[in-house]
């Protein structure tokens, strides 16, 4: 299950949401700070690690 960052527009706080694919489009986690609604979701960036054949 892939976990994504949210950020909360109310506090500012940062914090990760473990959800499905399928409920990622109309997931709207509360920020376990404040428990604000108002989270926006933050584009991560990834790396893919390959292995290096010679």
């Amino acid at each position: 299950m892939p976990t994504y960052q949210y950020r909360c527009e109310k506090c500012g706080e940062v914090f990760e949401h473990a959800e499905h694919l399928a409920e990622h489009a109309d997931a709207h986690p509360r920020c376990p700070k404040c428990g604000s609604e108002a989270c926006q979701h933050v584009p991560t960036p990834f790396v893919a690690m390959t292995t290096k054949k010679s």
